[in-house]
């Protein structure tokens, strides 16, 4: 009797442990279209001009890419990512202190898809990027209010701008979109001016809030309205400018409004490379220097 008890013991133990097994190999995260991988976001140190890399589930992305003073610092910042390719790439908008590295990017790494607003520019750098996309044999795909992208397990990116068709600042067709993963919130906003600024909080004033503000315009005193702050309420803030910058970045004015708003903010003139991890509740930074 107690012979047969210790076979049907053994029995049920190892059908415990094949359903375990099961359960594991069939029904994990990972099977489910989950993972436990946190999101990263680097703010990138490429002096005077804008560039973020994003790295959230099985997906790289690239939001602009500096100047072209600075694309060899650029390239070693990527470097150490160990990136194979870039999922997404896009470009706020067409001035050289976001695209300036484009042509390097596409150069070293393979792009999937690239990603720009509907406006065209005259410098040799646009034309650069777009012979680089060509090059790529891929198609640039525009980027505006109401686009949308689904990265996977709790990730999404909205962009609310560009609203209109023809803006008379070129500033003002910066992408300004955000990025959803779990409960955490981060705001990109290029180089939108003002102008651009109250037209997305017109008509997206309740989407806007968000953890994490990267300042529109390098803390430029043209963008940072006090009505977009608002909406946003963010409890971080990145300023991407270079160090002693010629043009004053960030300006008194939207220092002020960081002090008014009591937001934590960082900068990459005066922090380097800027990390933030978040595991979808909380929110950790570190900082170069």
């Amino acid at each position: 009797m107690m012979k047969f008890l210790r076979k049907k013991n053994r029995k049920i133990i190892s059908g415990i442990l094949i359903l375990s097994w099961i359960f594991t190999v069939f029904f994990s995260n990972d099977a489910l279209g989950n993972t436990n991988d946190d999101l990263k976001v680097y703010y990138l140190d490429v002096g005077q001009g804008d560039a973020m890399y994003i790295k959230i589930n099985d997906y790289d992305i690239l939001i602009d890419a500096g100047p072209r003073s600075n694309v060899e610092h650029l390239m070693k910042q990527l470097e150490k990512k160990n990136i194979d390719d870039f999922e997404i790439v896009i470009a706020t908008h067409p001035h050289e202190d976001h695209i300036g590295g484009m042509t390097e990017v596409f150069d070293r790494y393979k792009v999937k898809e690239f990603y720009m607003p509907p406006v065209v520019h005259t410098t040799e750098t646009f034309r650069s990027m777009l012979n680089a996309i060509v090059k790529e044999g891929i198609k640039a795909k525009p980027i505006k209010e109401g686009t949308h992208f689904d990265l996977g397990c709790n990730a999404t990116i909205d962009v609310y701008s560009p609203i209109e068709s023809v803006y008379e600042d070129l500033n003002d067709y910066s992408t300004i979109m955000k990025l959803t993963y779990g409960d955490v919130k981060l705001i990109f906003a290029g180089d939108a001016e003002s102008y651009a600024e109250r037209a997305v909080v017109k008509k997206h004033s309740k989407e806007l809030k968000g953890d994490v503000l990267k300042f529109a315009h390098h803390g430029s005193r043209t963008s940072s309205t006090d009505e977009f702050i608002k909406a946003v309420s963010p409890k971080y803030g990145i300023i991407c400018c270079g160090e002693n910058n010629n043009y004053g970045h960030p300006h008194k004015e939207t220092k002020d409004i960081i002090s008014k708003y009591d937001i934590d903010t960082f900068r990459t003139d005066k922090h380097g490379e800027i990390e933030l991890t978040s595991d979808g509740k909380n929110i950790s930074i570190k900082t170069e220097k």
